[in-house]
């Protein structure tokens, strides 16, 4: 969850969003190792008098800016492709859950049951009780179990959406005759929170998307009931 003046991540609830708080680390590490060795070379050429400018050859600086970069480029890159087929991983999903977009909200189906379909609605800020946040509440919540592979298969009824949930590191795009689909696994319980991350009409910023996580047999009593 995300809180007031906050300037770094949300607190990672699902491994890939580990992994994407980790490279961010790491490539943060490389851009400031860089810009350091960058402002030092231009504050000693600034202010020293031993340079000489009257130097031609330069065929060993020329060597390492060229093979320097290259090495950075390979030690970003390899972590970056590493997660980006993690995240495209889908391996034997325990639950599949399908979500709609339309203007101005969610619908969701479980696949892997017969008649559990309902929409997701913002609560109006007149409705909600102490404690609750503004622009972020909804009517039902998708309700998934933890520490599950949860495959979501991501559409539009209407126009561009984008369903995104910051905590599990997932942002797909909705598209209208397209299905797409990404994964996630909870790895702890709790209420998630995001938002339709395309904009997408007048009431774009209505349209909130609240994930809870429980253990499986609090799951299975809410299909059950859910069902009645």
């Amino acid at each position: 969850m995300a809180h007031p003046s906050q300037l770094g991540f949300q607190d990672a609830a699902s491994p890939i969003m580990e992994e994407l708080l980790h490279f961010h680390d790491h490539a943060l590490m490389a851009v400031f190792l860089i810009s350091t060795l960058v402002l030092y070379i231009i504050t000693v050429m600034m202010t020293t008098k031993l340079t000489n400018t009257n130097a031609m050859d330069a065929q060993e600086i020329e060597m390492v800016w060229t093979i320097m970069p290259a090495i950075i480029l390979i030690v970003i890159a390899l972590p970056s492709l590493r997660i980006l087929y993690l995240m495209d991983e889908i391996n034997d999903p325990h639950l599949t859950v399908k979500a709609i977009g339309h203007q101005w909200y969610w619908s969701y189906e479980y696949t892997n049951y017969d008649d559990l379909v309902f929409d997701s609605y913002m609560i109006p800020t007149q409705n909600l009780n102490p404690g609750e946040f503004r622009l972020l509440e909804v009517d039902n919540r998708m309700v998934v179990p933890m520490e599950s592979p949860i495959r979501m298969l991501i559409s539009a009824e209407d126009v561009l959406h984008s369903w995104a949930m910051p905590s599990m590191g997932i942002k797909t795009d909705a598209i209208p005759g397209r299905l797409n689909q990404t994964t996630f696994i909870a790895s702890r319980p709790g209420l998630f929170y995001g938002q339709c991350s395309e904009i997408c009409g007048a009431n774009h910023s209505f349209m909130p998307i609240v994930v809870e996580t429980t253990p499986l047999e609090h799951f299975q009593n809410w299909s059950s009931s859910m069902q009645e």
